[in-house]
């Protein structure tokens, strides 16, 4: 565990990033949420109904991030709330399970919804969870890093179970939006106020029906550096 990464909870909070979890249901979504949250994992999870959120405060560059990170269910029938619950988010963690590859083939769907409703600037990153089940692997690691470089995202593979890869993931997401929104913060005529702007901010989800905007803004990359 990487203590130093934790801030103090009484310390100003100087960002507050949105990361949104999705993927088919059952690739593990709320349990990579669990094992970064809280560092547990439960046996006997049940299939998340409508949305979840759960926060963390970590230090990234000496400066204290409070993560907001959205789970939601995979199933069709949930997703109305598509618009709101990619609204405001800055970060984006597109799930599979390495063990079924229909989870896998149905990324490139997910990545266009995504793409549909998100921020232009959205950091994404591909990952194959599940990885502790290698005899059953049924998605190749080329096979996802082929798509992760065509689509220009970063990729992980990582196990909730074994707590392989999972903060390095949240990390790595975090770190790359914090570069991002700080490089903007320098370029802003007015930076000391940007970074406390809208649309940065986590934001709280508006039930379909209380809020027409349907959204409609078009998602970039993770950039590697």
């Amino acid at each position: 565990m990487m203590s130093n990464l934790y801030g103090d909870f009484n310390q100003k909070i100087d960002y507050v990033f949105k990361i949104v979890l999705i993927g088919d249901s059952a690739v593990g979504k709320s349990q990579l949420l669990a094992r970064f949250a809280r560092n547990e994992f439960s046996l006997d999870s049940k299939a998340t109904i409508g949305v979840e959120f759960q926060t963390k405060t970590l230090i990234v560059d000496q400066k204290t991030v409070k993560a907001q990170i959205w789970d939601t269910a995979g199933q069709e029938r949930y997703r109305a709330v598509t618009s709101a619950y990619y609204r405001g988010a800055v970060g984006a963690m597109l799930v599979y399970d390495m063990t079924k590859r229909q989870s896998f083939d149905h990324m490139a769907r997910w990545l266009e919804e995504l793409r549909g409703h998100a921020d232009k600037n959205i950091v994404i990153m591909l990952i194959g969870n599940k990885c502790d089940l290698g005899s059953l692997r049924a998605v190749p690691t080329e096979d996802a890093q082929e798509f992760a470089e065509r689509e220009n995202l970063c990729f992980m593979e990582t196990s909730a179970l074994e707590s392989t890869n999972v903060e390095s993931a949240f990390m790595t997401v975090l770190t790359q939006i914090y570069r991002i929104i700080s490089k903007k913060t320098l370029n802003a005529a007015d930076g000391s106020e940007y970074e406390k702007s809208a649309s940065l901010k986590g934001t709280k989800i508006i039930v379909p029906g209380q809020d027409s905007d349907p959204g409609g803004r078009k998602a970039g990359c993770c950039r590697s550096s």
